[in-house]
């Protein structure tokens, strides 16, 4: 009973020795990521997976920052994750928001996803994470990226 009171102290405080790390890690903490695909809610757009998934990574830290590489340039940005009610044996999913992301703007090749990437960061609001998978869904059913475990 004690450590749900001091659980619900810190969330509504926001105690400096509380709020230390994300409320919640789900284990995305500590783990990079390479683009496997860009799914599309729209039919006619469908799927889109890079040429290299190498060059599209994300890597959160268990700080709450996460640094990314879109195509030809690199960024950073907070992230905040928390978890749905329960998880099933072997994956977790609940809400995930990234704050806004610092990136140099060099200009990629024609056939760059970082455009696109870019373009969606600011409407990720959930994750799915299970076995060699991590899925970032948009809001409004406004598609899916699809990660695998950088290599």
């Amino acid at each position: 009973m004690r450590t749900s009171g001091i659980a619900i102290l810190c969330s509504t405080t926001g105690l400096i020795g509380c709020a230390s790390a994300p409320p919640t890690l789900q284990g995305l903490a500590g783990t990079q990521w390479q683009l496997a695909s860009i799914q599309s809610m729209d039919d006619s757009q469908g799927t889109v997976r890079p040429a290299d998934s190498a060059r599209y990574v994300l890597a959160f830290g268990a700080d709450g920052r996460v640094s990314v590489r879109l195509d030809c340039n690199r960024g950073s940005a907070t992230w905040r994750a928390e978890p749905a009610g329960t998880a099933e044996p072997g994956r977790a999913s609940g809400s995930l928001q990234f704050g806004p992301l610092a990136s140099t703007r060099v200009q990629c090749g024609a056939d760059s996803l970082a455009p696109r990437l870019a373009g969606s960061w600011p409407y990720v609001r959930g994750y799915v994470l299970e076995p060699g998978r991590l899925h970032l869904s948009l809001m409004a059913d406004g598609g899916i990226l699809s990660w695998v475990p950088a290599r």
